[in-house]
């Protein structure tokens, strides 16, 4: 049985999508989303092995999509849209397939075929960009997009991945792996990311140090990461 999931912004073609594939008894759709952010936490929590994903969505777009996903963990993305001027550039970037709106049932056999072949993942990376800019957030039951200028700092702990800015906290998705290789945030804790705009001091102490963001908070430093941190900011 292979997992898969459908990420579209369009009900009806989810909807049309997830009609031809119930013709293929060995797909078992495990989840299917109208938005990037929605899907990130699906991806999370199902694992799936094959991604039908949209390019064209509202704020978070399916390329960008990929960049924020972990490469280790990758599924098969088979990019579903009705702009045929994608296609060239998703495989000329190695892309596992393409599929055109309206998805033609044959065209799709042949994708499954293939898949059910290698089960490996494909890289897709190329197509994602790679530095991200906005972060894809939740904080109870509202969903957001924060621009990365606003934050500040980044942590982790057994609920999960924290974003700080100076107003709020909100949580992602994300994992720090993904957000330390694509954004500005730079590794100062094991379980911390902080953002070298946001540093207003960095206070030195015995077992380590404290970095004091600009809206005042106190972000951990350990031993490890102190040195490359103060070289940042050209302290030796």
């Amino acid at each position: 049985m292979i997992t898969a999931m459908i990420v579209d912004d369009e009900l009806f073609a989810r909807e049309e999508l997830l009609d031809l594939l119930s013709e293929h008894q060995d797909i078992d759709i495990v989840g299917q989303c109208s938005n990037a952010i929605e899907a990130l936490q699906m991806i999370s929590k199902h694992k799936p092995q094959l991604l039908f994903l949209d390019i064209q969505m509202p704020k978070i777009t399916g390329m960008e999509l990929i960049g924020m996903l972990d490469p280790d963990t990758m599924p098969y993305v088979v990019f579903v849209t009705a702009f045929d001027e994608y296609a060239i550039k998703a495989f000329d970037n190695h892309a596992f397939d393409y599929l055109l709106k309206p998805i033609d049932e044959e065209r799709l056999s042949q994708t499954l075929k293939r898949i059910r072949k290698d089960l490996s993942p494909k890289p897709v990376e190329v197509l994602a960009p790679k530095i991200l800019t906005h972060l894809p957030c939740y904080t109870g039951t509202r969903l957001k997009v924060l621009p990365l200028s606003e934050v500040e700092y980044i942590f982790s702990d057994l609920s999960g991945i924290h974003i700080a800015t100076s107003k709020e906290l909100v949580h992602t998705h994300l994992t720090l792996k993904v957000l330390e290789e694509k954004t500005s945030l730079v590794r100062c804790h094991r379980q911390y990311l902080i953002k070298p705009d946001a540093v207003s001091e960095i206070e030195v102490q015995e077992s380590g140090a404290e970095v004091i963001t600009l809206s005042g908070a106190k972000v951990p430093v350990s031993r490890r990461y102190l040195k490359p941190l103060k070289q940042l900011f050209g302290f030796q």
